[in-house]
């Protein structure tokens, strides 16, 4: 059966460039299910602009009341919402978040399917689609970028002033980084994207071992999984499962490395009960080595006690006084700096875009126009019919 498909116009603030189909990719989808037909929305600030997706023949059109199915990147705002329509976005409400508490509400009020992308995973429970890679990217830059801030080694432009991935790789050709150390937490898509950028920069990748025991005069990072920096409190072998299903019993590992790092990049999945890496005590102690930290998750209250607010793209970084346990301007002496963009693909919008969309439109949509033999859809639907869906029946006491 034929679908008509809307591209909304991005409503939350700060604007997010991002979008879920670049027009290359409303053609192939056109292509690929005839009779589908796709509308994209009008918007000032999306990455590819209005003209581009007419000049391949794709309507454009202010009212998307007429469409089946809706997609977008961000949370809807509520007066934006169109009843009895099947939305897809990342809504930000499995964790209970109490900042949307009332858009869930809403979709249930108005018989709105939601479909949420970071629900949709295979069936081994590994996420299908995702911006991560290139937070991690970003994330990763930010690092470089306020080490030099910080010392006055060189200066780098932001992810958010050049056009692109390619353009960003530029920034670093004939940088000579001084000798650092660099620990990186974290293994899915996040961490991966950090790996792939400290690999472009030829930063010698070190074991656990290396990194603790041996000296280096060439920057140096070392990856570590959660096994590494969390372990039982009775001493038993490490169970990842057990770990995320009771972490109350694990404690944290982490102190020979924030006793030998520069540098920390955060790309965990971390939920409630987990132990921080370090409490506001040993952060404030004389082996707390750590002065830079890329907290590309961002969890707030999280594992890093430094983390205590979100920052945005115009103005990313703090100061972290650890005596003071407070916010201080950036890059002041004897102070630790912070990164937390909470939206770190944005800045390189363009690529992050086409990513996404070649995901959605090889895993996703097929699934959702055609056959969900594997159930992939109805697996990662929150709402439907005005109800949660039996899956997500345990975010009934968030919105009563």
């Amino acid at each position: 059966m034929s679908k008509r498909i809307g591209i909304i116009r991005e409503g939350k603030k700060p604007e997010d460039l991002r979008t879920p189909l670049t027009p290359q990719n409303c053609v192939e989808l056109i292509k690929s299910f005839p009779g589908t037909q796709v509308v994209v929305q009008p918007s000032p600030f999306r990455c590819f602009k209005d003209d581009e997706y007419t000049s391949l023949g794709i309507e454009l059109n202010e009212d998307l009341s007429d469409c089946d199915i809706l997609l977008g990147v961000k949370e809807v705002p509520i007066d934006q919402l169109i009843p009895n329509k099947t939305y897809l976005f990342f809504s930000h409400t499995i964790k209970k978040q109490s900042q949307n508490r009332n858009l869930l509400r809403a979709i249930l009020q108005k018989n709105i399917t939601l479909v949420d992308y970071e629900t949709l995973t295979w069936e081994e429970g590994n996420r299908i689609i995702g911006f991560g890679r290139f937070a991690g990217i970003v994330g990763t830059h930010y690092a470089f970028l306020m080490l030099g801030k910080k010392y006055g080694y060189y200066s780098l432009k932001k992810a958010s002033e050049v056009k692109n991935y390619e353009e960003l790789l530029k920034e670093y050709s004939g940088l000579n980084l001084p000798p650092l150390r660099i620990v990186l937490c974290g293994d899915g898509r996040v961490a991966h994207g950090s790996i792939e950028l400290l690999r472009k920069l030829k930063i010698h990748q070190v074991s656990s071992q290396e990194f603790l025991e041996d000296d280096y005069n060439k920057p140096i990072f070392v990856h570590l999984r959660s096994e590494d920096y969390y372990a039982h409190k009775q001493g038993w072998p490490w169970d990842k499962a057990d770990f995320y299903k009771h972490p109350e019993d694990y404690r944290s590992i982490f102190k020979p490395f924030y006793q030998k790092a520069d540098i920390m990049i955060n790309a965990v999945f971390w939920r409630p009960g987990i132990e921080p890496f370090f409490t506001h005590e040993e952060m404030k102690g004389g082996d707390f080595r750590i002065r830079i930290i890329s907290d590309i998750t961002c969890d707030i209250p999280g594992p890093i006690p430094s983390t205590i607010r979100s920052t945005t793209i115009d103005n990313p970084f703090y100061g972290y006084n650890v005596y003071l346990e407070k916010e201080v301007q950036a890059f002041l002496p004897n102070i630790i700096d912070v990164q937390a963009v909470g939206n770190l693909p944005c800045e390189l919008c363009y690529d992050s875009s086409i990513n996404f969309g070649e995901q959605l439109l090889r895993h996703v949509l097929p699934c959702l126009l055609e056959e969900d033999k594997d159930k992939i859809i109805s697996n990662a639907t929150i709402a439907e019919g005005g109800k949660l869906t039996p899956k997500f029946e345990y975010l009934s006491d968030f919105i009563s």
